[in-house]
Protein backbone atom coordinates (compact mmCIF):
# COMPACT_ATOMS: atom_id res chain seq x y z
CA UNK A 1 0.00 0.00 0.00
CA UNK A 2 1.36 3.39 -0.94
CA UNK A 3 1.11 6.40 1.38
CA UNK A 4 -1.44 7.86 -1.03
CA UNK A 5 -3.59 4.72 -0.82
CA UNK A 6 -3.32 4.70 2.98
CA UNK A 7 -4.50 8.29 3.29
CA UNK A 8 -7.38 7.67 0.88
CA UNK A 9 -8.44 4.65 2.95
CA UNK A 10 -8.34 6.68 6.17
CA UNK A 11 -10.30 9.63 4.77
CA UNK A 12 -12.85 7.17 3.35
CA UNK A 13 -13.48 5.91 6.88
CA UNK A 14 -14.51 9.42 7.88
CA UNK A 15 -16.92 9.49 4.95
CA UNK A 16 -18.46 6.20 6.05
CA UNK A 17 -19.03 7.47 9.58
CA UNK A 18 -20.53 10.71 8.27
CA UNK A 19 -22.97 8.80 6.06
CA UNK A 20 -24.01 6.39 8.83
CA UNK A 21 -24.57 9.31 11.19
CA UNK A 22 -26.67 11.26 8.68
CA UNK A 23 -28.80 8.31 7.50
CA UNK A 24 -32.50 9.16 7.91
CA UNK A 25 -31.66 12.05 10.24
CA UNK A 26 -34.16 14.88 10.53
CA UNK A 27 -33.18 18.49 11.12
CA UNK A 28 -34.40 18.01 14.71
CA UNK A 29 -31.97 15.10 15.10
CA UNK A 30 -29.14 17.05 13.49
CA UNK A 31 -29.68 20.04 15.80
CA UNK A 32 -30.22 18.00 19.00
CA UNK A 33 -28.01 19.17 21.87
CA UNK A 34 -27.11 16.91 24.77
CA UNK A 35 -27.10 20.04 26.93
CA UNK A 36 -27.62 23.74 26.28
CA UNK A 37 -24.09 24.34 24.98
CA UNK A 38 -23.21 20.97 23.43
CA UNK A 39 -22.17 20.62 19.81
CA UNK A 40 -24.81 19.40 17.39
CA UNK A 41 -24.42 16.76 14.70
CA UNK A 42 -24.97 19.45 12.06
CA UNK A 43 -22.19 21.64 13.46
CA UNK A 44 -19.78 18.73 13.99
CA UNK A 45 -20.16 17.47 10.42
CA UNK A 46 -20.06 20.98 8.93
CA UNK A 47 -16.95 21.73 11.01
CA UNK A 48 -15.09 18.54 10.14
CA UNK A 49 -15.85 19.08 6.45
CA UNK A 50 -14.73 22.71 6.66
CA UNK A 51 -11.43 21.77 8.34
CA UNK A 52 -10.73 19.07 5.77
CA UNK A 53 -11.71 21.39 2.92
CA UNK A 54 -9.62 24.30 4.23
CA UNK A 55 -6.50 22.33 5.06
CA UNK A 56 -6.39 20.05 2.03
CA UNK A 57 -7.18 22.86 -0.41
CA UNK A 58 -4.24 24.72 1.11
CA UNK A 59 -1.97 21.69 0.65
CA UNK A 60 -3.17 21.20 -2.93
CA UNK A 61 -3.05 24.94 -3.75
CA UNK A 62 -6.66 24.79 -4.97
CA UNK A 63 -9.85 26.67 -4.16
CA UNK A 64 -11.90 25.38 -1.28
CA UNK A 65 -14.97 23.38 -2.25
CA UNK A 66 -17.07 25.49 0.16
CA UNK A 67 -16.45 28.75 -1.67
CA UNK A 68 -15.52 27.45 -5.12
CA UNK A 69 -18.55 25.21 -5.64
CA UNK A 70 -21.27 27.34 -4.08
CA UNK A 71 -21.69 25.50 -0.79
CA UNK A 72 -21.24 28.70 1.22
CA UNK A 73 -24.38 30.09 -0.45
CA UNK A 74 -26.32 26.87 0.08
CA UNK A 75 -25.52 26.80 3.79
CA UNK A 76 -26.24 30.55 4.15
CA UNK A 77 -24.66 30.76 7.60
CA UNK A 78 -24.24 33.98 9.59
CA UNK A 79 -20.44 33.87 9.54
CA UNK A 80 -17.88 34.56 6.87
CA UNK A 81 -16.97 32.17 4.07
CA UNK A 82 -13.58 31.40 5.61
CA UNK A 83 -15.06 30.23 8.94
CA UNK A 84 -14.21 26.64 9.82
CA UNK A 85 -15.70 26.48 13.31
CA UNK A 86 -12.56 27.16 15.33
CA UNK A 87 -13.48 29.46 18.19
CA UNK A 88 -17.21 29.17 17.60
CA UNK A 89 -19.54 30.01 20.44
CA UNK A 90 -22.61 28.10 21.53
CA UNK A 91 -24.71 30.52 19.46
CA UNK A 92 -22.54 29.84 16.40
CA UNK A 93 -23.05 26.10 16.87
CA UNK A 94 -26.81 26.64 17.05
CA UNK A 95 -26.71 28.68 13.83
CA UNK A 96 -25.65 25.65 11.79
CA UNK A 97 -29.05 24.33 10.77
CA UNK A 98 -28.83 22.07 7.75
CA UNK A 99 -30.50 18.93 6.54
CA UNK A 100 -28.75 15.61 5.98
CA UNK A 101 -28.65 16.04 2.20
CA UNK A 102 -26.85 19.37 2.44
CA UNK A 103 -24.36 18.15 5.02
CA UNK A 104 -23.72 14.87 3.21
CA UNK A 105 -23.49 16.56 -0.16
CA UNK A 106 -20.90 19.03 1.08
CA UNK A 107 -18.88 16.34 2.82
CA UNK A 108 -18.95 14.17 -0.31
CA UNK A 109 -17.75 17.08 -2.46
CA UNK A 110 -14.91 17.71 0.00
CA UNK A 111 -14.08 14.00 0.02
CA UNK A 112 -13.95 13.90 -3.78
CA UNK A 113 -11.55 16.87 -3.85
CA UNK A 114 -9.49 15.32 -1.05
CA UNK A 115 -9.14 11.98 -2.84
CA UNK A 116 -8.12 13.76 -6.05
CA UNK A 117 -5.32 15.51 -4.15
CA UNK A 118 -4.31 12.47 -2.09
CA UNK A 119 -4.01 10.36 -5.26
CA UNK A 120 -1.21 12.65 -6.44
CA UNK A 121 0.98 12.24 -3.36
CA UNK A 122 4.24 10.37 -3.29
CA UNK A 123 6.19 9.44 -0.19
CA UNK A 124 8.56 12.34 -0.81
CA UNK A 125 5.64 14.80 -0.88
CA UNK A 126 4.84 13.97 2.73
CA UNK A 127 8.11 15.56 3.88
CA UNK A 128 7.44 18.95 2.27
CA UNK A 129 7.29 21.66 4.94
CA UNK A 130 4.03 23.64 4.88
CA UNK A 131 4.22 25.61 8.15
CA UNK A 132 7.44 26.79 9.73
CA UNK A 133 5.74 28.57 12.63
CA UNK A 134 5.85 25.33 14.68
CA UNK A 135 8.81 23.48 16.13
CA UNK A 136 9.34 21.14 14.50
CA UNK A 137 7.98 22.55 11.25
CA UNK A 138 4.75 21.01 9.97
CA UNK A 139 5.03 18.80 6.90
CA UNK A 140 2.34 17.60 4.50
CA UNK A 141 2.32 14.24 6.29
CA UNK A 142 1.90 15.83 9.71
CA UNK A 143 -0.86 18.14 8.44
CA UNK A 144 -2.73 15.17 6.94
CA UNK A 145 -2.36 13.23 10.20
CA UNK A 146 -3.69 16.26 12.11
CA UNK A 147 -6.76 16.58 9.86
CA UNK A 148 -7.42 12.85 10.09
CA UNK A 149 -7.19 12.91 13.88
CA UNK A 150 -9.46 15.93 14.21
CA UNK A 151 -12.02 14.69 11.69
CA UNK A 152 -12.17 11.15 13.07
CA UNK A 153 -12.78 12.54 16.56
CA UNK A 154 -15.56 14.83 15.34
CA UNK A 155 -17.14 12.08 13.23
CA UNK A 156 -17.16 9.85 16.32
CA UNK A 157 -18.64 12.65 18.40
CA UNK A 158 -21.38 13.17 15.81
CA UNK A 159 -22.16 9.45 15.83
CA UNK A 160 -22.33 9.50 19.63
CA UNK A 161 -24.70 12.49 19.61
CA UNK A 162 -26.82 10.65 17.01
CA UNK A 163 -27.14 7.79 19.48
CA UNK A 164 -28.16 10.20 22.24
CA UNK A 165 -30.72 11.88 19.95
CA UNK A 166 -32.15 8.53 18.90
CA UNK A 167 -32.44 7.38 22.53
CA UNK A 168 -34.15 10.67 23.39
CA UNK A 169 -36.67 10.02 20.63
CA UNK A 170 -35.69 13.07 18.60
Amino acid sequence: MTPSELFIEEFSRIQGTVHRTLKNATVATLTFRADADANTIAWLIWHLARVQDDHLADLASTAQVYTGQGWVERFDLPFGPTATGYGHTSADVAAVRADADLLGGYYDAVHTASVAYLATLSGDDLDRVVDESWTPAVTVGVRLASVLSDDLQHAGQAAFVRGLADRAGV
